[in-house]
C-alpha cells in the first residue's frame, strides 16, 4: 500500500523551503556546539552517581550536601521527583561512600542506580576514538558508495549524511543530552540508516539517467523523488514509531538513546528526500552528466 497514489510534487521548484529549514537547524546546531557538548563520564572522566530516593528530593537538597564536600561545580540531572544523577570530579571509593552516606542521612533512604568512574586521560582517549569512529564511518561509506555508484551520487549522498550527523550532534548538544557510549551507538546507527534512504533515491536517479536520457534535470529529480517518496516515508515512519515506543516504555536509561535516534531519523529522512537529491540537481544543472 502506498501513502501517496501517483504523487506529483514539484520538489525542485520549491527547494528553497528545505534550504531555509536546513539553515535554521544549522544555526541551532552551531548554537548547540558553541554551548558545548554535555560529555558523559565515559568521554570526560570523573564520577557519575545516580540515586533513587524513597521520597521526593529537590536539587537544592542535593546541592547543599555537595557543598559540604566542596563539590559545588558538580552537575545534577533529575530523571523524576525522586531519581537524580550527580556528575562530579573524580572521587575515590571512600569519598563516594561518604557522599552516599551523607545523602542517606540528611535526605533519606536511597538506592544506588549507577556508580561509574573514568579517569580524565582515558575519557579523552575515548572521546577522540568516538569522533574518529564517526569520521571513518562517513569515509568508509563514501568509498563504498563511490565504488558501487558514480562519484556524483556518492558525494551528494555522503554530504547529506554528514548534514544529518552534524545536525543531530548539534541538537543533542543544544538539548543537553549526555553524550556517552549509548549516544555514540545511536549516532552510528543513524548514519547507517540514513545512507540507506539516500541510496534508494540515488539508485532511482541513476536508473532514469541511463534509460531516460532525454529528461531534463528538473524532471529527472522530481520523478525520481515522487517514485520513491512512499517507500521513504513509510520506512521512516515505521522506524520512528518503534523509537517513540522505546522512548516511553524502554525505561529512563534508554530515553537519551531513543531521543537521539528520533532526532537522527527525522533529519535522515529529510536529508535523503531534500538534501541529497537537491545537491545532485544543483550539480547536474551546472555540469550535466549527460551530453
Amino acid at each position: 500500500m502506498e501513502i501517496f497514489l501517483k504523487p506529483n510534487f514539484n520538489f525542485v521548484d520549491h527547494r528553497k523551503i528545505p534550504y531555509a529549514i536546513c539553515i535554521i537547524f544549522i544555526i541551532l546546531t552551531v548554537i548547540g556546539l558553541v554551548r558545548g557538548i554535555n560529555y558523559g563520564v565515559d568521554f570526560q572522566g570523573g564520577t557519575l552517581l545516580q540515586y533513587n530516593f524513597t521520597q521526593v528530593v529537590t536539587a537544592e537538597e542535593i546541592r547543599n550536601v555537595l557543598d559540604e564536600f566542596d563539590l559545588s561545580a558538580s552537575t545534577i540531572q533529575r530523571f523524576s521527583d525522586n531519581e537524580v544523577a550527580i556528575r562530579t570530579p573524580q572521587l575515590t571509593l571512600d569519598q563516594r561512600n561518604q557522599l552516599t552516606d551523607t545523602l542517606r542521612n540528611q535526605i533519606g533512604e536511597l538506592e544506588i542506580v549507577r556508580n561509574e568512574e573514568v579517569g580524565p586521560t582515558v575519557g579523552g582517549e575515548l572521546r577522540r576514538a568516538a569522533y574518529l569512529a564517526l569520521l571513518f564511518s562517513i569515509i568508509g561509506i563514501l568509498i563504498y558508495v563511490g565504488i558501487r555508484f558514480e562519484l556524483r551520487p556518492a558525494v551528494t549522498s555522503v554530504l547529506a549524511l554528514a548534514n544529518t550527523g552534524i545536525m543531530t550532534l548539534g541538537l543533542v548538544a543544544l538539548l543537553g543530552i549526555e553524550f556517552d557510549t549509548t549516544i555514540l551507538a545511536a549516532m552510528l546507527t543513524i548514519l547507517g540508516y540514513s545512507i540507506n534512504d539516500s541510496i534508494v533515491v540515488m539508485d532511482r536517479i541513476r536508473e532514469r539517467l541511463n534509460y531516460r536520457k532525454r529528461e531534463d534535470a528538473k524532471t529527472l529529480i522530481n520523478t525520481s523523488l515522487n517514485e520513491t517518496l512512499s517507500r521513504t516515508i513509510m520506512t521512516g515512519t515505521t522506524t520512528i514509531i518503534a523509537v517513540i515506543i522505546l522512548y516511553f516504555f524502554g525505561g529512563k536509561m534508554l530515553q537519551p538513546f531513543a531521543l537521539t535516534m528520533l532526532i537522527g531519523l527525522i533529519f535522515g529522512t529529510f536529508s535523503s528526500i531534500f538534501v541529497a537529491a537537491m545537491l545532485f540537481y544543483e550539480w547536474e544543472v551546472k555540469k550535466p552528466l549527460r551530453r
